[in-house]
C-alpha cells in the first residue's frame, strides 16, 4: 500500500438511533512507509449539516441564537450557548436550501443572498459530520423573539448584535462554539468584500 491508503478489516454497528455509532477495525499507511498495526476506532455517524451567520450589512448587525446544548451540560458557565443558525441536510436537499429554511425556522430571518465560507469537519477524530458554513444577507431591523420547532423541542432565543459587540463576545469567551467562531472571524476578515458583493 502507498501513503494515503487504508484497509478496513471490518465494521460493525454499535448503536443505531437518531444517529449511529460504528466500530471499525482498520489499518492505514504511515508517513515513513509501511502500514500501521490493526487498530479499533469508534465513529459517530452524524451526517451533513449547514450553519449560516445571518448578517445585515446596512445595520452592521449579526443575528445570533441562544439555546440549550446537551454537549455543554457540564460547562461551569452553563448549557445555553450563543450560536448561529444550523441544521441537518436531509437526503436530496441542497445545502443552500437548508440554510434558508433553518434561518426562517430558528431566527425568523429571510436570507436574500448567500455566500459560502467553507466546508469543515468539526471533530474528525471521532465524528463523520461535515458542516457547510455560509454568511447570509438579512434585514435584522425587526428580528428578535423565541423560535424553533415544537416537535424538535427547540426553544431558541434570537439576538441581534452589532458586529463589533459580537467580536467582543468572541474575545471574552461568551461565544465558544466552533461554527460562530469561524463565521465571525471570516466576516471580520472579509466584511468589506461582502458588503461590496452584496451592493
Amino acid at each position: 500500500m502507498n501513503y494515503g491508503e487504508f484497509d478496513v478489516i471490518d465494521c460493525t454497528v454499535c448503536f443505531k438511533g437518531f444517529f449511529r455509532m460504528d466500530k471499525y477495525r482498520l489499518r492505514h499507511s504511515l508517513f515513513e512507509g509501511g502500514m500501521s498495526e490493526v487498530m479499533s476506532r469508534e465513529l459517530f455517524e452524524r451526517g451533513k449539516a449547514v450553519a449560516v451567520l445571518p448578517y445585515d450589512p446596512v445595520l452592521d448587525r449579526v443575528v445570533l441564537i441562544e439555546q440549550f446544548r446537551i454537549g455543554a451540560i457540564n460547562d461551569p458557565k452553563g448549557a445555553w450557548l450563543t450560536e448561529i443558525v444550523a441544521g441537518m441536510i436531509s437526503e436530496g436537499e441542497l445545502p443552500e436550501d437548508v440554510a434558508r429554511r433553518e434561518s426562517m425556522e430558528e431566527s425568523g430571518c429571510e436570507i436574500t443572498k448567500l455566500l459560502p465560507i467553507c466546508l469543515y469537519y468539526p471533530s474528525p477524530g471521532a465524528c463523520s459530520e461535515t458542516i457547510e458554513l455560509y454568511c447570509g444577507m438579512v434585514d435584522a431591523g425587526a428580528v428578535g423573539g423565541v423560535y424553533g420547532l415544537d416537535h424538535e423541542n427547540e426553544d431558541i432565543r434570537v439576538l441581534t448584535v452589532g458586529f463589533d459587540e459580537a467580536l467582543a463576545w468572541l474575545e471574552d469567551g461568551r461565544i465558544n462554539s466552533a461554527a460562530p467562531i469561524m463565521a465571525l472571524q471570516w466576516l471580520a476578515l472579509n466584511k468589506l468584500k461582502v458588503i461590496e458583493v452584496w451592493k
